[in-house]
């Protein structure tokens, strides 16, 4: 018998239980293996009244289910990157095979995990920990190890992208839109770290630190949320062919890595657009397969639960003896790799103005475009009048993102200007 404890029964911890409950038969006849979860650590131990759990399995001390000879495999459900860091480590000097769904730990304190995972010879699971049920981390290991990953786009977070997807259909404002989903339960009350990019961005560390075998930072990564997104941009966005997404996008050039999470604008006729609501995606480009997605649900109790058992079922069967026990299963960071500025990107350009209505306008801005060598490839003026204003639209040919910022710096000094310019990048896909 595989014997697991689950440290925080909250939405995932409690999908993870009823899925092996369930579920116990077809596991096992596909399996092999009898799991059997022997001990549950939960604070709010109210979360566990009413379900038919037996009270000796439940604790609200962590470390004692870590410490439990009657426990093989420890699956912290619990979040945060301090209390949730010491019980995976004390877990892994217990000699207790680990799994976790804590993106932000991995992201940020991942390699020290691993390590002493390596260290230990202990196998760590973390499936969950990225786009919730969709089996994109085994499909890295596995899947595509003959390949040399060269690039990864993704819609990683669920909120923002239902966000977009009813701004985008409804015409509704961000901040109408992103009340509907806290009302609904989409989003947060504190919806910070899903609208502003941060969640998607602990996501891509994951996902650049598996297929690059490399170390890299949040702070490595160009950041920038939705908020500043208006109705009128996804209008024009349509008009030109494309959708807008919160996209999360990793290049390797040569040593070069190139690591951002922001709106961009990507084709109608791309897979990733038509990604909508809660649902995730992750596009990805290996030298031999060509390009690949993965698709699916990427939050909620059962669609998380399910990747949580699915390490479970990898790691039962190292300890069955199934699979070599001392094959390591995490991340190894062991090349060193160069982070591409983000001014030095070279991508088109969606730009949009708000100007008065009067001769002259249009040259004066395409005359500082061309004074840091921007060239505009479309231009598009029209909309009705606010207080004088009209919105100008531009579609640039590749620039360096540096230049360009400073153009709209220089742009938005101007007498006949309006607040600041929106400034979105065209993403025509990876090669």
């Amino acid at each position: 018998m595989i014997k697991v404890g689950i440290i925080g029964f909250g939405t995932v911890g409690s999908g993870t239980y009823n899925i092996l409950q369930k579920n116990h038969r077809i596991i096992k006849e596909r399996t092999g293996l009898d799991i059997a979860v022997t001990k549950i650590a939960e604070i709010n131990q109210d979360k566990l009244s009413g379900l038919n759990i037996k009270k000796d399995i439940i604790t609200a001390d962590a470390y004692e289910l870590i410490h439990d000879k009657n426990v093989d495999i420890v699956v912290e459900l619990i979040g945060g990157t301090t209390v949730a860091f010491d019980y995976i480590v004390d877990a892994i000097k217990n000699k207790k095979g680990v799994i976790t769904a804590n993106k932000a730990l991995l992201a940020e304190r991942g390699s020290e995990i691993f390590s002493l995972a390596i260290r230990y010879k202990i196998p760590i699971g973390f499936e969950a920990s990225v786009c919730g049920g969709i089996p994109v981390i085994r499909a890295i290991k596995d899947g595509l190890v003959a390949n040399k990953i060269t690039g990864i786009m993704g819609i990683l977070n669920g909120t923002s992208n239902y966000i977009m997807t009813k701004m985008t259909e409804e015409g509704k404002p961000f901040r109408e839109v992103l009340r509907d989903a806290q009302r609904l339960g989409f989003a947060e009350q504190d919806p910070t770290y899903d609208i502003e990019g941060i969640d998607a961005a602990h996501k891509l560390c994951i996902l650049i630190s598996l297929s690059f075998g490399c170390k890299i930072k949040l702070s490595d990564i160009s950041i920038k949320g939705i908020s500043g997104i208006e109705p009128v941009d996804i209008e024009f966005a349509r008009e030109f062919g494309y959708k807008i997404k919160l996209l999360a996008l990793a290049r390797k050039d040569g040593n070069e890595l190139e690591a951002r999470v922001e709106p961009a604008m990507i084709p109608v006729s791309h897979p990733l657009s038509s990604v909508a609501d809660v649902f995730n995606a992750v596009y990805i480009m290996g030298d031999r397969v060509g390009p690949t997605m993965f698709y699916g649900r990427g939050a909620g109790s059962e669609p998380t639960g399910s990747a949580v058992v699915s390490d479970i079922v990898d790691i039962g069967q190292r300890l069955a003896g199934y699979i070599d026990k001392n094959a390591f299963t995490g991340l190894k960071f062991n090349k060193k790799i160069k982070i591409k500025e983000a001014e030095r990107g070279f991508v088109p350009f969606y730009l949009r103005f708000m100007a008065q209505d009067k001769p002259g306008v249009l040259s004066q801005i395409s005359g500082i475009l061309a004074k840091y060598s921007i060239s505009i490839s479309t231009v598009i003026q029209k909309g009705r009048k606010e207080n004088g204003y009209v919105p100008i639209v531009m579609l640039t040919h590749e620039a360096i993102e540096g230049d360009l910022k400073k153009a709209i710096k220089e742009i938005d000094t101007l007498p006949f200007i309006k607040g600041e310019t929106i400034c979105i990048r065209i993403e025509e896909g990876l090669s």
